[in-house]
């Protein structure tokens, strides 16, 4: 296949606002062993992107500096080694950094092909919240068929993802926003809302199930909801820390209610897992939520498309936090 020489990527410029992702003209990269190039047809906007530009991701030695965690597109070259996809092929994949460009580099164990009937934004605005979720709420979180769930800021790619899986498997879900058409949106998707803003999520759930709280907690705030999510937990609950939008330390933990109910409290970075372990999870992905998808199912909600030259706005957008489901790159 004839490739270009260049493509256009974005960089960030310096730490800080959307402003400093920047589109530069650079050489393409090159599919190493065990790799697959793609022609990036989409992108996926996450949270991650936006903490990385502002230089508040723990970027450890070694990341791909590029933002953008999840591509769609179709497979230009194959890296030695790689007997699994082949030029041509429709893929979706969770890169290891690097997606915010014309084309990517990304290990074949990481890459699963499209489902039937998607589009390339569609299936761009999937692999790194299915991957978060299944790996958290699934995996360290063991939420199983029967049980409850509670999912904070539902309206987010990782909340909608979350509760769509919640409704395919039988789980309960509740799920905190902080508007009405917010809340709408979570009860579209099988979810029962609690509007954060009006109400204090730990006294709804305890209302909700009649003392008995929830089996997991898929949280992104981090320390100032520490206590109300322990306060929520069943015995024997678990919950799984994501993010830290509400602090990264808690302070006047209650440990004696974490001891009390035998909680279990954990956490992830997606990114800062092993090949293998990224790998496993696409394996799982692809053999219990693949069919779901196929069959029109869990399948991503998309809020806004920008083109890869307005990252910038893209991101500013997301910040905003008025958007419900996934923002998406597109490239010519």
């Amino acid at each position: 296949m004839n490739l270009p020489t260049e493509m256009t990527r974005i960089e960030i410029t310096e730490p800080g606002g959307p402003e400093v992702l920047q589109p530069k003209r650079v050489a393409l990269p090159v599919a190493a062993e065990g790799e697959v190039l793609v022609r990036v047809h989409a992108a996926g906007i996450n949270r991650p992107d936006a903490l990385q530009r502002a230089g508040k991701y723990p970027m450890k030695p070694g990341m791909n500096p590029i933002p953008g965690l999840e591509i769609a597109g179709e497979v230009v070259a194959v890296g030695a080694g790689v007997s699994t996809f082949a030029v041509g092929d429709r893929v979706c994949a969770l890169t290891n950094g690097g997606g915010y460009a014309g084309y990517c580099a990304v290990p074949a164990g990481q890459t699963l092909p499209i489902p039937e009937g998607l589009d390339w934004i569609q299936a761009a605005a999937i692999p790194e919240t299915f991957f978060t979720v299944w790996a958290n709420l699934f995996g360290l979180g063991g939420a199983q068929r029967g049980q409850r769930v509670l999912i904070h800021g539902g309206t987010s790619g990782i909340g909608t993802t979350a509760l769509m899986l919640c409704r395919e498997f039988g789980i309960e879900a509740f799920a905190t926003a902080g508007s009405a058409d917010k809340c709408a949106a979570i009860e579209k998707l099988g979810g029962q809302p609690i509007n954060y803003r009006e109400q204090d999520f730990a006294s709804v759930i305890g209302e909700k199930t009649a003392g008995q709280g929830v089996n997991v907690i898929l949280d992104i705030m981090g320390g100032s909801y520490l206590n109300g999510n322990v306060s929520a937990l069943a015995m024997d609950g678990r919950l799984v820390m994501l993010g830290f939008l509400g602090g990264a330390r808690a302070n006047d933990v209650d440990l004696l209610a974490i001891l009390g109910k035998r909680a279990v409290v954990t956490g992830s970075l997606l990114r800062a897992r092993t090949g293998p372990e990224k790998a496993a999870i696409a394996a799982q992905l692809r053999e219990q939520v693949w069919p779901a998808l196929a069959g029109g199912r869990c399948l991503p909600l998309i809020d806004k498309v920008y083109p890869l030259a307005e990252a910038a706005k893209a991101h500013a957008h997301m910040e905003a936090g008025d958007h419900i489901g996934k923002i998406v790159l597109t490239i010519a």
